[in-house]
């Protein structure tokens, strides 16, 4: 699906990469960008339109698909992070926050305007995803078992929305420079190249799409021997 002439709802998108894409969409032609965000005083982005949206509400949830009646394409961006380890006290204190925002709030917004891309002749859901949807990582395992829920929901909704003539794509992504990951040193994408490539991905009707080559190949090694989440340190 191409983003042209599209009205485009992006969750979290008042910074980063929620930003990026509504930032992105309006350069490939979007005839209106929503961004939602839970605080609309300040922001301040000619062409981009700022709605009150807490993905952890779903009253919020149900008011901005209300107001939003016109929209083609859904980018579920919005997430949050915390470091956790799997053995730590605080695991499931840690999984039961990021899974409000990360898993539920995703399956709220889809909910809500799933409806609304059918009757407006399908359109496209994007779902932004992680390597660590595989990748086991020591310090991020609430998150990362967040974002492997999100995953299969994503392929669950996928075989679905297909009834409904809506497309779905998978963005997965390693670390992308953004501030959710501002304090780790690590190799970063930047967050308006992912918005490209994923745009990109969509108008190509991809079902997934790799922000980065590391992604791609790990990924890839998921059915190797050993498999890659495995044999990852």
């Amino acid at each position: 699906m191409k983003i042209e002439n599209s009205v485009v709802f992006v969750t979290g998108g008042n910074r980063g990469l929620g930003l990026a894409f509504a930032r992105e969409a309006l350069a490939l032609g979007a005839a209106k960008v929503y961004a939602g965000m839970r605080k609309t005083q300040g922001f301040d982005v000619p062409g981009i339109v700022p709605i009150q949206l807490d993905v952890t509400d779903p009253g919020s949830v149900r008011a901005a698909a209300a107001r939003c009646t016109d929209v083609t394409v859904l980018v579920n961006n919005a997430g949050i992070g915390r470091a956790g380890a799997a053995l730590d006290a605080s695991m499931e204190q840690l999984s039961r926050e990021i899974f409000e925002t990360n898993y539920y709030g995703m399956i709220r917004t889809t909910q809500a305007f799933a409806p609304i891309l059918a009757r407006n002749g399908g359109g496209a859901i994007i779902n932004v995803l992680s390597i660590v949807s595989w990748k086991p990582s020591s310090i991020l395992a609430p998150y990362a078992a967040s974002k492997a829920a999100a995953w299969s929901f994503t392929n669950s909704l996928r075989l679905q929305a297909r009834n409904q003539g809506t497309q779905v794509l998978a963005l997965h992504a390693g670390f992308i420079d953004t501030d959710l990951v501002k304090d780790f040193d690590v190799p970063k994408t930047s967050a308006a190249e992912v918005a490209r490539r994923t745009l990109e991905g969509l108008a190509e009707s991809k079902d997934e799409v790799f922000a980065d080559e590391g992604t791609r190949l790990f990924k890839q090694g998921l059915s190797s021997e050993p498999a890659s989440y495995i044999a990852a340190p």
